[in-house]
C-alpha cells in the first residue's frame, strides 16, 4: 500500500510539470509571434493574401471607342455560350415589341401597353450594338448633341420638322429644345409655367411628363433643378424614348392605356401634358383620376395644347369650335369633381392645383356618381387595371393641412426624414433605421468610389439602381452630373418608392424577371444590392443579366452586391456574356459572407461582333 500511495504521488507530480511546462511553452510562443519576431503575422498575412477577393488593379473602367478608331477586329472570344443576336434586333425591347403589340386591341391604347414575350419566345442572345456605335457626348452637351451612328433613325427629323424636335445634320442629331407647343424654345415655355407655379423655389422637385416626346421639357427643366418622369409609347414616332436617354434625360417607354403607372399615389409635385394625345375627356374622367392619384396634394396639372386655346387654334387643329368647346368642359367638369382648382389659363396653357387634402371638397365627392377607389394597399399597381374612382388621401385634422404631410424643398428634403417614416407608415422602417440607412450607403459609395473612382465625375450620367430600398445609393451619389432611376421590384417585402419621391428622387416599380421599359444600350451603370438573392426562386440569373446586358452602354458599368454563392454563379454567367470581372470583398473584411461584384461590359457592334 505504502509502494502504490508513492508511485501514484510521483504520476502526479508529472502530470503538474508537463501540463505547467505545455503551457508556458505555448504562452512564450504566443507572445514571440505576436512581438513580430516570428513568421506567424507572415504565414497568416501570405494565407489572407492568397485567399482574398481581387482588388481590381487592372479593370478600366473609362471608355475607349470613338467614331475614328474603332476596331474591325478584336479577337475572338474564349467563353461563348451566349452568341450575338441578330442584327434586326439592334433596338429590341421585350415587352414593347411591335409585332407582338399588334396582336392586342386598339382600344385604351392596350396594344401599346407592356406585352412581355412567354419563356419559350425569350430571347438568349446578346443584343448588338449598331455598327459604329460611339460613347454617347457628356452631359451637358448630350442634351443638344446626339451621335447618329448610336440612334440611327431620321423619320422624327421628317415628321416632325417644323416642330423643331430634332434636326439631322452631319454625323450628329440636334435638339434645339423646341417642341410642338413651345415653337419658341422649352426655355421660353418653362418661364410661362414658373409664372404661375413655383418651380424655382425647391417646393417642384418631380415631374411627370406624359407623351413626352423627346423628352425636351425634361431637359431644360433640369435647369431649374427639377427631375421629370418622361414617357413615350414606342409606336410609329420612332425612338423617342430612346433619344431622349441617349441625351441623358429620364425617360422610360410607357403609355396611358388601361393598366395603371407604375408609381405609388402622390409622388408626383408636377404632371404635364403637352399636345400628348391623351383622351382626358374620355372614359369618364379615368386618365384624369389616373394623374391625380400620382400627384402630390397640392401639386400642379398642367394642360396645353387642344382644345386649350380653341377659340384662337381651331383652324390650324382643323377641329370645330363645338367639338374643343364640349371636350374642354368635360376636362373642367372632372377637374372640379377631383377638386382640382383652376389657377391659370393664358396663352394656350391651362394649370390647375390638386386639393391638399379630402376635407376641403368632401361633400363633392360623396354627393358624386364616381366612387373612391378600394386598393388592397396604395401599391398595388402592377398590371392592375385603371378605374373610374378618386383615390382618397390620408386623413388630416384640419382643411389647411397637407394629406401625407409637409415636405421639405429641394434640396432640403434629400435627406430630411420623409413623412411616410416620420408617421410610420412604411412597414419595418423607423426614423432611426432610416437615418442608419443613409450612413451605411454613404460608405458604401465611399468604397465604390476608390475602386471606380470615375463614378461621379461625370462618366456615367444615365443610372439605374435595381433593388434601391430607400434611395439612399442615389442620396449619397446626388450630383447634376448624373441621374438614377430607382427601381423598386414588385416581389420587394415592403414598398419604399414613395420614400424616394419624398426624398426628390425618381423611380418606378419593375419585376426582373421580364424586360424593363426601355431600349437597349440606355444605361451608363447598373448598381444591384440583393437582387439575384432576392429572385433566386423566381427567374433565372440568366434572365436577368441578359436583360442588364440590353440595356447596359457598351463599356458601361457594373456593380453588384449580393452572397457569396449568389455572386460566384453571377460571374460565370457574366464572363460568358463578354463583361469583364472582378470578385471584391466587403468593405468590412473577407470574413463576411456578403461581396461585390464589378464588372464593365466590353465593346462591340454589328461589324465587330468579337470583344
Amino acid at each position: 500500500m505504502a509502494r502504490n500511495f508513492t508511485e501514484n504521488r510521483t504520476r502526479n507530480t508529472l502530470i503538474v510539470i508537463v501540463v505547467f511546462g505545455l503551457c508556458s511553452f505555448f504562452y512564450l510562443l504566443g507572445a514571440w509571434q505576436r512581438s513580430g519576431s516570428g513568421g506567424g503575422d507572415r504565414i497568416q498575412n501570405w494565407v489572407n493574401e492568397q485567399t482574398k477577393c481581387a482588388q481590381l488593379p487592372n479593370l478600366n473602367f473609362e471608355t475607349h471607342h470613338r467614331a475614328s478608331d474603332l476596331p474591325n477586329d478584336t479577337g475572338t472570344s474564349k467563353i461563348k455560350p451566349f452568341e450575338p443576336c441578330d442584327e434586326q434586333y439592334t433596338d429590341y425591347t421585350p415587352c414593347e415589341e411591335q409585332k407582338r403589340a399588334m396582336t392586342f386591341p386598339r382600344d385604351n391604347m392596350i396594344y401599346r401597353e407592356r406585352h412581355c414575350p412567354p419563356e419559350k419566345e425569350k430571347l438568349y442572345c446578346l443584343i448588338p450594338a449598331p455598327n459604329g456605335y460611339v460613347a454617347p457626348f457628356r452631359w451637358p452637351k448630350s442634351r443638344d448633341f446626339v451621335p447618329y451612328a448610336n440612334v440611327p433613325h431620321k423619320s422624327l427629323t421628317v415628321e416632325k420638322a417644323i416642330q423643331n424636335w430634332v434636326h439631322y445634320e452631319g454625323n450628329v442629331f440636334r435638339f434645339p429644345g423646341g417642341g410642338t407647343q413651345f415653337p419658341q424654345g422649352a426655355d421660353t415655355y418653362i418661364d410661362q409655367l414658373a409664372s404661375v407655379i413655383p418651380i424655382a423655389e425647391g417646393k417642384v422637385r418631380t415631374a411627370l411628363d406624359t407623351g413626352c416626346g423627346v423628352a425636351s421639357l425634361g431637359a431644360y427643366l433640369l435647369k431649374k433643378n427639377v427631375l421629370t418622369m418622361s414617357f413615350a409609347p414606342r409606336d410609329n414616332h420612332e425612338a423617342q424614348v430612346q433619344f431622349a436617354l441617349e441625351r441623358g434625360v429620364p425617360a422610360y417607354i410607357g403609355v396611358l392605356g388601361s393598366i395603371k403607372l407604375p408609381f405609388p399615389p402622390r409622388v408626383f409635385d408636377m404632371a404635364h401634358c403637352s399636345r400628348c394625345l391623351i383622351p382626358w375627356s374620355g372614359n369618364n374622367g379615368m386618365y384624369m383620376m389616373e394623374v391625380d392619384r400620382v400627384l402630390r396634394p397640392g401639386g400642379y396639372w398642367v394642360l396645353s395644347g387642344p382644345p386649350i386655346g380653341w377659340k384662337i387654334h381651331y383652324k390650324g387643329w382643323q377641329r370645330t369650335k363645338e367639338d374643343l368647346r364640349n371636350e374642354q368642359r368635360k376636362i373642367e367638369q372632372f377637374a372640379e369633381l377631383l377638386c382640382w382648382k383652376k389657377i391659370s389659363e393664358k396663352d394656350g396653357i391651362a394649370i390647375w392645383r390638386k386639393r391638399l387634402n379630402d376635407k376641403s371638397c368632401s361633400m363633392k365627392q360623396d354627393n358624386s356618381k364616381i366612387g373612391k377607389c378600394e386598393l388592397a394597399t396604395d401599391n398595388d399597381v402592377w398590371y392592375k387595371k385603371m378605374e373610374v374612382c378618386i383615390t382618397p388621401l390620408p386623413e388630416v385634422n384640419s382643411v389647411s393641412e397637407v394629406a401625407g404631410g409637409q415636405l421639405e424643398p429641394f434640396p432640403k428634403r434629400l435627406n430630411a426624414v420623409p413623412p411616410r417614416i416620420s408617421l410610420g407608415s412604411v412597414p419595418d422602417f423607423s426614423v432611426h433605421s432610416y437615418e442608419d440607412d443613409n450612413k451605411l450607403w454613404q460608405k458604401h459609395v465611399k468604397a465604390y468610389k476608390k475602386i471606380n473612382n470615375l463614378l461621379d465625375t461625370g462618366r456615367y450620367r444615365n443610372i439605374m439602381d435595381m433593388n434601391a430600398g430607400l434611395g439612399s445609393f442615389a442620396a449619397a451619389l446626388e450630383s447634376p452630373k448624373l441621374w438614377v432611376m430607382n427601381v423598386i421590384p414588385t416581389i420587394a417585402n415592403t414598398s419604399t418608392l414613395g420614400v424616394i419621391y419624398e426624398r426628390g428622387l425618381i423611380g418606378m416599380y419593375h419585376d426582373w424577371c421580364e424586360g424593363f421599359s426601355t431600349y437597349p444600350r440606355t444605361y451608363d451603370l447598373i448598381h444591384s444590392n440583393a437582387i439575384f438573392s432576392l429572385y433566386q426562386n423566381k427567374c433565372k440569373f440568366e434572365d436577368i443579366l441578359l436583360e442588364m446586358d440590353r440595356i447596359l452602354r457598351p463599356e458601361g458599368a457594373v456593380i453588384i452586391r449580393d452572397k457569396v454563392d449568389a455572386l460566384v454563379k453571377v460571374e460565370k454567367i457574366a464572363n460568358a456574356m463578354r463583361w469583364k470581372t472582378r470578385l471584391a470583398d466587403h468593405e468590412n473584411g473577407p470574413h463576411v459572407p456578403e461581396k461585390i461584384l464589378f464588372a464593365v461590359k466590353q465593346y462591340w457592334a454589328t461589324g465587330n461582333k468579337s470583344s
